[in-house]
């Protein structure tokens, strides 16, 4: 008898299917399906869904898991038990490892670690330069042919625009899209925070928005003449967003995507000097902020992703100066996002979960984020309105460097399926 799982009552949202309505949801054997017959509808296992949203497991195309190298701040099972109480069932990895992600070796290394260990689905990247340095290409073919879904230097930036140009046509012949952290070296030098108002108030060293302004222009002029998808992470600029808009108007092969944090915070929060406040790019002012969350709105910028960044506490509990760069979001990053757009009416239900389920998984051409007949059955179930608050050393994640600690949030996930295995119960990882 086939194994078979009754999702009733719950509100579905499918915005690859343009789907909004109260109603029941089938899995068979790991799989959307129609309403199966009596039989298998007599032993499957029934859940009541009233007053929850069922919709497609959320994908993120943007997350540091550390592994290999770097297991003190996060590990495959703990990175992916994260992303499960989330509400995320698959997850993009960044190759800014030790060593870095620039061979089929690693690549093999980590596909067997989440073999093992991990609770959701993991798609690896591999890097465009040797090591990350900026100085050599990576080997694109045996990375592609070992399965990685796109190149990237994860949270470095090649400055050497005919390098750049070089991997966008590697990476173009094998229909693969260059993700890039946009930033120019030049400009950012040792910048801490956005440069404004508040770093000079602070007297931090400012970290201007030109340095990612004139990468966006960059990646998009080497797009418009070699063909190749570049995809533009963690925009955090107005200027940047004007950018890509125009380049979307004339047809240029660009996509591009926000963070939670920055779509809700500004740079104001740094005068607490609070350390989990400290991310690069860095939190902007108030009107990059509306600039990004306008931009969702008329599909300037594409999808939401985390930018998950996990740092252990003695890492951030130092000056200012001295912390590490980033942040941990997969566990908060449904609420925040609510808050940010569908609580405001700034978009529907369905449009603030499209930015986080389909769209991401057709920038990489995953076969994921839908309800559809015959897909994976990946699934997430939450509450719009359950109210919660993040607190320290209180997360799946291995790190609790969170900008959300202590502040409530609203929207909280129930039930995560991967595949049609329930891997979390709204309390706890079930995952062998």
């Amino acid at each position: 008898m086939p194994n078979a799982t009754h999702i009733k009552n719950g509100r579905i949202i499918d915005p690859k299917n343009n789907r909004d309505e109260i109603g029941d949801l089938y899995i068979v054997d790991g799989k959307i399906a129609s309403k199966p017959n009596q039989d298998i509808l007599d032993t499957a296992e029934v859940i009541n869904a009233q007053g929850l949203v069922v919709c497609p497991g959320l994908v993120d195309l943007h997350v540091h898991f550390r592994v290999p190298g770097q297991k003190h701040k996060e590990t495959i099972r703990s990175g992916t038990s994260a992303a499960a109480a989330g509400g995320f069932t698959s997850v993009v990895c960044m190759p800014n490892t030790s060593p870095a992600v620039d061979n089929a070796g690693t690549v093999q290394l980590i596909k067997d670690i989440v073999d093992k260990e991990g609770v959701v689905n993991v798609f690896p990247t591999g890097t465009i330069t040797v090591g990350r340095d900026g100085e050599a290409l990576a080997p694109t073919g045996s990375l592609s042919r070992m399965g990685i879904v796109a190149i990237s230097d994860g949270g470095k930036c090649v400055q050497n625009a005919g390098l750049m140009r070089r991997a966008l046509q590697y990476a173009h012949m094998f229909d693969m899209p260059v993700i890039d952290h946009c930033q120019d070296y030049s400009l950012s030098a040792d910048g801490v925070m956005n440069e404004g108002f508040v770093s000079t108030k602070l007297g931090l060293r400012g970290l201007h928005k030109a340095a990612e302004d004139i990468i966006v222009a960059r990646d998009i002029t080497l797009s418009t003449h070699t063909g190749a998808h570049i995809h533009l992470q963690h925009i955090s600029s107005k200027s940047a967003v004007d950018i890509i808009r125009r380049a979307k108007a004339r047809g240029i092969n660009v996509t591009a995507e926000v963070t939670p944090h920055h779509l809700a915070l500004t740079d104001s929060e740094i005068e607490s000097f609070n350390t989990n406040f400290k991310m690069n790019p860095p939190l902007r002012e108030e009107e990059d902020r509306l600039s990004l969350i306008e931009a969702l709105e008329d599909g300037t910028i594409d999808c939401i992703a985390t930018g998950h960044a996990p740092h252990t506490d003695y890492e951030k509990d130092v000056e200012f100066d001295y912390a590490p760069f980033g942040v941990i979001g997969l566990e908060t990053a449904l609420s925040v996002s609510l808050a940010q757009l569908y609580h405001t009416e700034r978009l529907s239900l369905l449009g603030t979960l499209s930015l986080l389920t389909n769209r991401p998984a057709e920038i990489l051409k995953l076969k994921k984020g839908t309800l559809s007949e015959g897909a994976d059955a990946d699934v997430t179930l939450f509450d719009l309105d359950e109210t919660w608050t993040p607190e320290f050393k209180k997360f799946f994640s291995k790190s609790s460097n969170s900008p959300w600690i202590g502040r409530e949030l609203k929207g909280k996930v129930k039930k995560t399926f991967v595949s049609g295995k329930l891997v979390f119960d709204g309390q706890k990882i079930l995952a062998d």
